[in-house]
């Protein structure tokens, strides 16, 4: 019995370390990836000064979808 009992331990230490990897890789790309935004656009903005407004537009958009990976993978993966 004690060996059941342990594997259902087991199972579910291993869950939560599941859910909780899932969740942090979803936000550590979410991190990069709105860095990576950032970063393009500001060098689109060096290069081509008269296209801020357009590409602060879009790059909000991009951010703020890029964000959205992050949300899912903290609340739509509950386990």
């Amino acid at each position: 019995m004690e060996i059941v009992s342990n594997l259902h331990t087991l199972a579910a230490i291993t869950g939560d370390i599941g859910a909780g990897l899932t969740a942090s890789i979803g936000c550590f790309a979410a991190a990069i990836s709105v860095g990576l935004i950032g970063s393009k656009a500001v060098e689109s903005v060096g290069r081509n000064p008269g296209a801020s407004g357009k590409v602060l537009v879009q790059s909000i958009i991009g951010m703020a979808l890029a964000e959205a990976v992050a949300f899912y993978a903290l609340f739509l993966y509950q386990g």
